[in-house]
């Protein structure tokens, strides 16, 4: 049934992938038109140049971070087998689903004294900080992709390019870097009114 799950998410990402994929190609095909059109190459280079390295650093990121969430993922599935192991009835599993008050001992009230009160915010305080490292280590790789470098390099390489050679023009390059994220939001309105209209 997991294996079905996940082959499910992982046809639904290859469609929405897909859906992206096409917006893309039909803006900037518009957008190459208008500009061949209405203007002339100097715009279409452009133009291209900044959606090319728009386009190369959202898919890195995209990649990374689908693979950054994987990892999470199959990290979480680890440690929810262990907590399933335990000792815990159904009823712990529904009403704590994640384990989170197993740990926790109740003070007596007239045990609290002001150093058991900082003894128990100072030990907070490291989980939260311990997690913390944790959760930045696991993110790490999702902004420090070579893929999101890659495409870092090209978008600034193709900008000092165009500069260099006295041929760059900022509004179709702003027009250009702004294709990818209009698009996007464009196909995720799209597709969240697909699904509406599904369910």
């Amino acid at each position: 049934m997991v294996i079905n799950l996940m082959t499910k998410k992982m046809m639904k990402t290859k469609n929405t992938i897909i859906s992206f994929a096409k917006i893309f190609l039909v803006v900037d095909i518009a957008l190459a038109i208008f500009a061949i059109v209405v203007y002339d190459s100097l715009w279409l280079l452009n133009t291209q140049v900044a959606f090319l390295g728009s386009l190369f650093v959202i898919l890195a990121s995209f990649l990374s971070y689908r693979k950054n969430v994987q990892n999470r993922l199959s990290n979480f599935q680890n440690s929810d087998q262990k907590i399933l192991s335990d000792d815990r009835d159904k009823v712990d599993e529904i009403d704590d689903p994640f384990d989170l008050y197993s740990e926790y001992e109740e003070v007596p009230e007239e045990e609290l004294t002001t150093e058991k009160i900082k003894e128990i915010i100072q030990d907070e305080k490291s989980k939260i900080k311990k997690n913390s490292f944790k959760n930045t280590i696991f993110s790490a790789t999702g902004f420090i992709s070579i893929y999101r470098i890659a495409g870092y390099v090209f978008l600034i390489f193709g900008f000092f390019a165009l500069n260099n050679n006295k041929i760059f023009l900022p509004i179709p390059f702003l027009i250009g870097l702004g294709v990818v994220p209009i698009s996007v939001l464009v196909a995720k309105s799209i597709l969240t009114l697909k699904e509406e209209e599904d369910q």
